[in-house]
Parts: C-alpha cells; structure tokens; sequence
C-alpha cells in the first residue's frame, strides 16, 4: 500500500452498497405535494442534511423538522413493499477493494444504526470508524479524507450514486466512481456527466481490479478531471463500463 497515491476509498452506503431507497421516495413526495419533480431540485436535495433539503421542498409556512417527518413517515410506508437490501455484486465488490490494498470506510446521511442493521455483519471489511455519518457536513469529502483519516483529498477515491459528491471531488482534487441509480425519474446519471466524472458504472462488477488501477493511475497523474466541467449541451463525460 505504501506505493500507492490512493490511501483511502471510501464507499457511499445508500445507492452503493444498498439499493436506492431514497431517490423513489423523494420523487413520490415531492409529486404527491403538487410540485414538478426536476433536475435542479433533485440537486438541490440529495447529499444534503436533512433539514437543509427539507428547506428545499417546505412549502410557505412550514417548517423543515415537519417536511422531515412527513418524508420519513413516507419512506417507512415505501419501505414495507420496498425493502432495504445488499445490491448485486456488493460483497464481491467489497472484497476486490479489500484487495486492492488501501484503507476502506463506509459514509451516508443516516446515523451509525442504519450501518450495524443492514452492513453490520460486513463491519470487517471497513477501517478506522467503519462508518461515517455525513448528515452535518454534506457531502463529506474534505472531512472524511482529512479530518478522520489524515489525508489530502487527492488521495481518497469516493464511490457515491449522488452527482454532488462527484461535484465536490472535482473541486477537492478527489477521486470518484459514479454508480447512478437507475430510477427512472432520476437526474443523477446526466448531473454526473455535467460534472465531468469520468467513470461511471451501471453495476458494482465493473468496479474491478482493471478500473480500480486506472483511477490510481490517474490520481497519480493529476489526471483524475477534465480540464473543464462538461455542460449539459457539450459532450458526455466517458463511461467505464456499460452494465454487467
């Protein structure tokens, strides 16, 4: 590890390791309040803290602690019919960067109980605290690399299913993997190409050895971004690999 630029990776829980349960249930009630469900919204409320996106979606006079409830009184009737559950190639994933050879952590919005119910007989894959609660300093980037780890940004990789995090890790020096959700009322995959990510996976299987030493490559290299964002009328950011 010690030849390595890369000393960190660290992997987004929800969207990565677990399935979407968020983007569905932001779609659906955001569209049951009468309200058009856009790009620019979506942005403006994923790999955010709670109360701020609930400030995004409060309606004239109410508050974002009420706008949390009621999208969580949501998110619990969403989930008796949509579980949470591993995705595919999740654990194999896990063991390839294991393998890899750097330190690996796991990060999201919900506090450390989400992490032990549902990855809590996987903590032996993880280093340092294992899990890292990113819902007062979204999305997290500068204070899991430096603040908990020690390092500089430029030497952790982030995988995350949120275009914000890419954003952040552009502007850091960061390495990122996209694995956008595939929702179908979803921006992400478009907002990741306007960020200028340059590896985007349909599936955790494409995160192999080959793709792993090509990011390391390029962080080696400073080659990690474009060297300008890509707009939405320019062309798409380079995908890695379609879907396994």
């Amino acid at each position: 590890m010690a030849s390595r630029h890369l000393r960190l990776i660290a992997v987004n829980i929800d969207g990565v390791l677990l399935n979407d349960t968020f983007s569905p249930v932001i779609h659906r009630f955001v569209v049951s309040r009468g309200d058009v469900y856009t790009a620019e919204l979506e942005r403006a409320v994923l790999s955010q803290s709670q109360l701020r996106a609930a400030a995004v979606l409060a309606r004239p006079g109410e508050g974002p602690e009420e706008v949390v409830e009621a999208y969580f009184r949501e998110r619990e009737a969403y989930l008796r019919t949509n579980p949470v559950r591993m995705l595919d190639g999740a654990v194999e994933m896990l063991e390839r960067l294991r393998t890899f050879g750097s330190p690996l952590v796991c990060y999201g919005g919900l506090d450390r109980s989400h992490f032990d119910r549902y990855l809590g007989s996987y903590a032996g894959y993880f280093d340092g605290p294992g899990y890292v609660c990113t819902n007062g300093f979204r999305p997290g980037i500068r204070e899991i690399a430096e603040d908990v780890f020690g390092l500089r940004c430029d030497q952790a990789l982030f995988i995350d299913d949120v275009a914000r995090v890419a954003e952040a890790a552009r502007r850091l020096g960061a390495a990122f993997i996209g694995h956008p959700t595939d929702y179908e009322h979803s921006f992400q995959r478009l907002l990741m190409r306007e960020a200028g990510a340059r590896h985007i996976v349909d599936s955790l299987h494409a995160v192999d050895e080959k793709l792993l030493h090509t990011v390391e490559a390029e962080a080696g290299s400073s080659r990690l971004w474009p060297s300008r964002c890509v707009d939405s009328s320019g062309l798409p950011a380079r995908e890695s690999a379609a879907a396994a």
